[in-house]
């Protein structure tokens, strides 16, 4: 009987160690074969997803179209207001015998998705890039901003949205924003978005947003306030910001049915009680807005005959005031499976048949 040699042992050796050399290998190609395949499956549903997330964002903006359209086809409400359906109310009587009866805007399905979306009317604000010196003041008079601040932020918000020319009085231009750091030009153009103003001299974040809504905390102040200006350290205290009542896009014409009463204040005049009285009137018995037993406004007339305002008033609102309301800022959110994502469209309605889409985007 012949005995393994030596040698016969080594090569056996080395053989075994070849063959699980080569398992590990394969087993590490395959492993990293799957892992690939898995990260490229995700990547491709990924993908999917965001396609079908996009349609399903341009589906909530044609549902808000077929809404605004059905709700300016009803003849019995010639207005738009906060308690009917496409401003979350529960709708009027005419909109109970309309198309409009029973819609869901939270959640409705398309296809494999749902979408909920949100309409708000821009004619609740005053249109920033129309707005003059009074109206710029006013606004800030409200807010309580300084009184030496006044006419910085007036005269500025109109050097930036103008075409270029010699600074107003206490308004600034391209000399003064170079002088930053870092330096910027005036934009001497109409503005696009709010947020520009927070590059306008003497705009603060806390003007812009108000002061909660900057993150500030007006009720730990550590000075008391001093007449109209604010103590040296003190934080202002702005109940509102520049953004809750001024839009870039809109008619011109503020809706007497969905402005607010720091928006109605900014017409002329038009102060705190007056403002309260057009909101108690429209709000109905229960005095809230967006219920069932709001009476809008079906003209802006009907502000004298509810004794709202006298008939000279009237003359000089009804060039700046409404019951109808053309543009429409509308908040989309898609979601379908595991994704979601957000979107806005800004829509004009010229007629219940012609809404237009002036822009859709996301972040």
């Amino acid at each position: 009987m012949k005995f393994p040699t030596r040698k016969n042992n080594s090569r056996s050796g080395m053989a075994l160690i070849v063959v699980m050399i080569a398992i590990f290998v394969f087993s590490a190609l395959a492993a990293e074969f799957a892992l690939s395949m898995k990260v490229e499956m995700h990547l491709a549903q990924k993908s999917d997803d965001e396609q079908q997330l996009l349609w399903l964002g341009r589906s909530g903006v044609e549902y808000a179209r077929w809404i605004l359209s059905q709700s300016a086809s009803i003849p019995s409400e010639p207005y738009d207001s906060l308690n009917q359906i496409w401003a979350g109310g529960p709708g009027g009587l005419g909109e109970t015998n309309s198309p409009l009866n029973g819609i869901s805007m939270d959640n409705f399905p398309v296809g494999d998705g749902t979408i909920s979306i949100k309409i708000t009317d821009l004619e609740r604000k005053v249109n920033i890039n129309t707005a003059n010196s009074a109206t710029l003041q006013q606004a800030l008079t409200l807010m309580g901003v300084d009184a030496d601040s006044l006419s910085v932020v007036s005269d500025s918000i109109q050097d930036w949205r103008s075409p270029p020319a010699p600074p107003r009085v206490a308004g600034a231009e391209n000399d003064y924003y170079q002088s930053l750091s870092p330096p910027y030009y005036a934009k001497n153009a109409p503005i696009d978005d709010m947020s520009e103003l927070l590059l306008v001299k003497g705009v603060t974040p806390e003007m812009f947003w108000g002061t909660a809504a900057s993150g500030h905390a007006p009720a730990n102040f550590q000075h008391p306030k001093l007449g109209l200006g604010t103590a040296p350290g003190q934080v202002p205290d702005y109940p509102f910001g520049l953004v809750d009542v001024f839009t870039p896009v809109s008619s011109g014409r503020i809706n007497i049915n969905t402005a607010d009463v720091n928006v109605l204040q900014m017409l002329p005049g038009v102060e705190t009680n007056t403002a309260a009285a057009i909101i108690l009137q429209r709000a109905g018995p229960d005095g809230i807005d967006g219920t069932e037993d709001d009476t809008p406004f079906r003209n802006v007339g009907q502000l004298a005959a509810a004794g709202v305002l006298n008939p000279q008033a009237i003359a000089q609102l009804n060039n700046m005031c409404d019951v109808r309301s053309r543009t429409f800022e509308v908040h989309i959110t898609a979601h379908i499976g595991n994704s979601s994502r957000d979107f806005t469209a800004i829509l004009f309605r010229n007629t219940a048949t012609d809404i237009q889409v002036l822009r859709f985007y996301w972040k």
